[in-house]
């Protein structure tokens, strides 16, 4: 395989494998090392905003209705419930590959199974994306431009392709990225950068109907953040709303049988729009950064913040249903179990919640022994979540009793991702010196992506 040596020892490529004619009047395009790239100024496309007019599909089940579709936390609400899943009583590690070496203090992107599951692909920090079988044998492993803090998105998986942004714009003379990969060979199908001085786009994509909607994060001329709509086959940016004050990370949610979209962002707000209009609704202010990803359920949106507090917030019209407060920030991604009714979700206090959706009334808290700031996981009869004391804790569903816990090196922070028998997820590296300007920044332990199996 042609490409670079990577110090974890697999080769890498950034290829593209054919090029497409996208934009009003078949603009030509052109393929510049490894990526398709539309002929205009460096990210600077000219959106018309009136033209992106797709149509209402019907939408009857909790998940997308395509099974050619696998998406971060298991669809576009966003619950993180994996119902035909369970945990063993205990587990061992089958498999493992270093994948992160920065320290940034993102949650790392969540190892992904494809649609049929015979495919593992694990977005790296490293700007590289590896591919595994699900016993751990090497596929592929893609280098592309995003070489500086790399991924930090989950890919979603649409028909034998990938997509997913990056944060190509953290390096000097780029702007943020998204990207489509051949599941297959691991190839580059398109590149398309985004904006003048946009940075990175660590929200996970949501695709619906043959378009992909993320939220990317600018740095200059201001930090800002904009909502953004590409076409999936071609990359073809269509719509994009600028009205996020601050850089946004979160992960969009979209319920399409409410009718809305949303995303949070550092200024605080849930930003609301309709779906799949566009049209703006609603904004839902806390007192703290909203970073984490939102989760939608029987009308409402649930959302953590850095004030401490997790909400509940109706969808209609934004108003406050009510609020829970914990001892630290909310950053974790909330899981659901909508036939229980139930909301799962961790603090950096180092307590997973269990919550009453209807009343957010503590139904347990479980003391897991570090800050839980990534995404938790709920499957029919356990809560999975990774701690910053390197850890994966199993929790028992109905009493939050500790089912197992396994020992790792880094911050455990993407989402648990369970898939017939096995259980996928990734850590941060264990980096001296990335926060401090007097010291020389050392990776002392990569982070590993996992995958663990019944003892």
């Amino acid at each position: 395989m042609a490409g670079m040596a990577g110090s974890d020892g697999f080769r890498g490529s950034d290829t593209t494998r054919r090029g497409f004619l996208v934009g009003a009047g078949a603009a030509a395009t052109v393929a510049l090392a490894g990526c398709t790239t539309p002929l205009t100024s460096r990210g600077g496309y000219d959106v018309d905003q009136n033209s992106f007019d797709p149509e209402l599909l019907p939408y009857d089940r909790t998940y997308p209705d395509d099974d050619a579709v696998t998406m971060f936390r298991g669809g576009l609400r966003r619950l993180g419930y994996y119902p035909d899943e369970t945990v063993p009583d205990a587990v061992s590690v089958n498999w493992q590959l270093p994948v992160n070496y920065i320290g940034h203090n993102a949650a790392k992107s969540s190892p992904l199974p494809t649609p049929d599951g015979e495919t593992i692909l694990i977005p790296a920090d490293t700007g590289r994306m590896h591919a595994m079988t699900p016993k751990g044998e090497h596929r592929w492993t893609t280098q592309t431009r995003a070489t500086r803090q790399g991924f930090h998105a989950t890919p979603v998986i649409v028909d034998g392709v990938a997509y997913i942004g990056g944060y190509d714009g953290a390096n000097a003379g780029q702007d943020a990225a998204m990207y489509a990969f051949d599941v297959q060979s691991g190839e580059v199908l398109w590149r398309t950068d985004v904006m003048t001085g946009s940075v990175a786009i660590g929200s996970s994509a949501g695709y619906w109907d043959g378009y992909l909607y993320v939220v990317v994060e600018h740095r200059h001329p201001e930090k800002k953040g904009e909502l953004w709509v590409f076409d999936a086959e071609s990359g073809m940016p269509l719509f994009s709303d600028d009205r996020i004050v601050d850089m946004p990370h979160p992960t969009v949610a979209i319920h399409p049988e409410y009718e809305r979209l949303l995303t949070g962002s550092n200024d605080g707000l849930l930003y609301c729009w309709e779906f799949p209009s566009l049209e703006f609704t609603w904004s839902f202010e806390t007192d703290g950064d909203v970073k984490g990803p939102i989760a939608t359920y029987d009308g409402s949106a649930f959302v953590g913040s850095w004030d401490r507090k997790v909400y509940r917030v109706d969808l209609e019209d934004g108003t406050k249903q009510w609020s829970f407060e914990t001892d630290d920030i909310v950053m974790s991604a909330p899981a659901i179990d909508p036939e229980a009714g139930v909301v799962y979700v961790g603090s950096d206090d180092w307590h997973v919640y269990a919550l009453d959706a209807d009343t957010g009334e503590a139904l347990w808290a479980t003391n897991v022994q570090g800050r839980v700031m990534g995404a938790v996981t709920v499957t029919a009869d356990a809560v999975l979540a990774g701690t910053t004391a390197a850890e994966m804790c199993a929790l028992e569903k109905e009493t939050g009793e500790l089912r197992w816990f396994l020992e790792h090196n880094g911050h455990v922070t993407s989402e648990p991702v369970p898939r017939d028998g096995r259980i996928y997820y990734a850590e941060r590296a264990v980096v001296s010196g990335y926060w401090d300007d007097d010291e020389e920044t050392t990776t002392e332990v990569p982070g590993h992506a996992y995958c663990i199996v019944e003892e």
